[in-house]
């Protein structure tokens, strides 16, 4: 049979279309990752080539400004050497070599030396940890000769810092923690970027140089002041330096930069004999070579080509296999769907996948709507049975008036009147289900005190209990109330007690009961009567049911009641379920949302 889809709209042709583009964008991707990636490892390599200088120049200037010479620097260039895998030489001035990590590199030198080692003169640091001055000095921080401090004065130090701490955390709410700078003398960081508020818990113990920093101070002044003569600077009176360099004095010469200059060039005569002498650092061979990660030459690309290709060809034979497989069972739902094969459609389920579920689905659907015209039919015969009988008596009795073959008494109105007020139950039942099934059904909810409506309609009902001998009992307590629509929740529990009342025999009983459960309330209608055979408990609330199949009215009503209760209670939110023993107990319980 010939497919009747359009080719555009074929699922197949969809399933190719979107296997292609998916290649070829996949394809694409892994392309440009490729690239991408080798651009970010050729930077990379560069960036760790640099980061590597940066290493090596910096571990070297550590190790020449804490010591006064280079005895010894040969472990540390080892060192660095076989971390970074770049060749390392170290020589004076007149490049005289000083060590080197390959001997056979010393022998011939580069034209250009890569740094120069000088603690003494170095870029300035831009640590956001370190001080003003340290950020505007050209002398390496780790440089500290004379102002190194003794075991005990960093004791000293350290405790004061820590009460500093504890003042900052107890009058303005910040934790600081204490590091220790080079010379050994203890400062306080915290994590917020500003730290103005520092001082508010600073003592002068903290701020006053120890005996170790007052004489190394009082050298620098000197150098200072024979710096200031030899430039003709105006330094300000009385001069006093601070453990952190700075110059304090009158106003009109503090903070110059002659002045500046002047502490610096002190500074570095004073650290000369404690630091090693200059040196030329020269590193070479770099770390590693860069390989080509993707090539673009002809022949690469032919590559590149070729493996697209077969990509491409694998996926539209992957995809038309998988296609195919899945259109097939789908085709055979359409020919199984459209065939005229009766009142009950059966698909063949073949697959156990989403084809076969969907089968299963329609076979499904095939059956309940199979159901419901059953039933629409056993409803329709039942209504115009229900609407047949009253209408049929009342014609007759009316044809015998006219004809007068009877009297139009008060006992032939009265019958009459019965006949309509049955249509008339009849009709308001089956609009009260048409309203429920369309979902126009109104409620009014309040809030109700279920005592006294269990109370009110067992006392309607009770008089009818009393003329069959049946004995009628009521249990709820005090205080249990519900929200619900007064009107609907009593035609609820009047349908059931007069179901139970019907068909109780004499001396038998018919409690009404409520009592509140977990997250809901209950309402049990239990009586003794002739109870429901299990077989037919799960029809109990059909339409139009009844358990004596002879639709006699004296012992059996319209069999709408408990249909409409089980309505009533959904449309309540809640539901309604039913358990009997024949001869013996039938209990209706009804579950209202608390």
């Amino acid at each position: 049979m010939r497919s009747e889809i359009p080719l555009r709209n074929s699922l197949l042709s969809r399933l190719l279309v979107t296997s292609v583009l998916i290649s070829l964008v996949s394809i694409g991707a892994t392309a440009w990752l490729t690239v991408r990636g080798t651009t970010v490892a050729i930077e990379q390599e560069r960036g760790q080539a640099l980061a590597d200088d940066a290493t090596v120049q910096d571990t070297l200037e550590g190790f020449a400004a804490t010591h006064r010479n280079w005895n010894g620097v040969e472990r540390t260039v080892l060192d660095l050497s076989r971390s970074t895998g770049r060749t390392i030489i170290l020589t004076t001035r007149a490049r005289q070599v000083i060590t080197t990590s390959h001997r056979s590199a010393a022998e011939r030198l580069p034209l250009n030396e890569s740094a120069v080692i000088d603690p003494l003169h170095v870029a300035p640091s831009t640590d956001q940890d370190v001080g003003q001055a340290e950020r505007t000095s050209h002398i390496d921080p780790r440089a500290v000769g004379p102002y190194r401090l003794p075991a005990e004065e960093r004791a000293k130090l350290r405790r004061i810092a820590r009460d500093e701490v504890s003042c900052l955390y107890g009058r303005v709410g910040v934790r600081a923690h204490i590091v220790e700078e080079a010379s050994g003398r203890p400062a306080l960081r915290t994590l917020r970027a500003s730290q103005d508020f520092i001082p508010a818990c600073a003592t002068k113990l903290m701020l006053q140089p120890t005996p170790t920093e007052a004489a190394a101070l009082a050298e620098l002044t000197g150098l200072v002041r024979g710096c200031a003569g030899r430039n003709h600077v105006r330094l300000p009176e009385p001069l006093i330096i601070t453990v952190d360099f700075r110059v304090e004095g009158d106003d009109s010469a503090r903070g110059s930069a002659a002045v500046d200059d002047c502490v610096e060039e002190g500074r570095r005569e004073q650290l000369a004999a404690h630091v090693a002498p200059a040196a030329l650092l020269f590193v070479t061979s770099p770390p590693r070579t860069a390989t080509a990660v993707f090539d673009l030459s002809p022949a690469g690309t032919l590559r590149v080509l070729a493996t697209t290709g077969l990509v491409l060809a694998a996926t539209i034979a992957v995809t038309a296999v998988i296609a195919i497989r899945l259109v097939r069972p789908l085709r055979a739902l359409t020919h199984a769907a459209r065939a005229p094969t009766g009142r009950h459609l059966r698909i063949p389920v073949t697959t156990k996948d989403e084809t076969g579920y969907l089968a299963a689905a329609l076979n499904d659907l095939s059956e309940r709507r199979e159901r419901t015209d059953e039933q629409r039919r056993v409803m329709v015969s039942d209504i115009a049975h229900e609407l047949r009988t009253p209408l049929t008596n009342i014609r007759g009795w009316l044809d015998a008036a006219q004809d007068g073959l009877a009297e139009p008494d008060s006992a032939l109105l009265t019958s009459l009147q019965e006949e309509a007020g049955l249509l008339q139950h009849i009709v308001d039942d089956l609009q009260v289900l048409a309203a429920a099934d369309a979902g126009t059904l109104r409620l009014r909810p309040q809030k109700l005190d279920l005592r006294e409506l269990i109370e009110q309609t067992m006392g309607a009902h009770r008089a009818r209990a009393d003329a069959g001998g049946v004995e009628t009992v009521v249990h709820a307590p005090d205080g249990l109330s519900v929200h619900a629509d007064p009107v609907r929740l009593r035609q609820v529990l009047g349908n059931l007690l007069s179901n139970a009342i019907r068909h109780t025999p004499p001396d038998g009983r018919v409690t009404l009961s409520a009592r509140r459960v977990a997250g809901a309330v209950a309402i049990e209608v239990k009586d003794t009567g002739s109870g429901i055979r299990q077989e037919d408990l799960p029809r109990v609330f059909d339409r139009f049911w009844r358990a004596e199949q002879s639709r006699d009215r004296r012992t059996g009503g319209s069999g709408l009641g408990l249909s409409i209760v089980r309505q009533l209670v959904q449309a309540h939110g809640g539901d309604v379920s039913v358990a009997s023993r024949p001869h013996v107990e039938t209990v209706f319980l009804v579950r209202l949302p608390g």
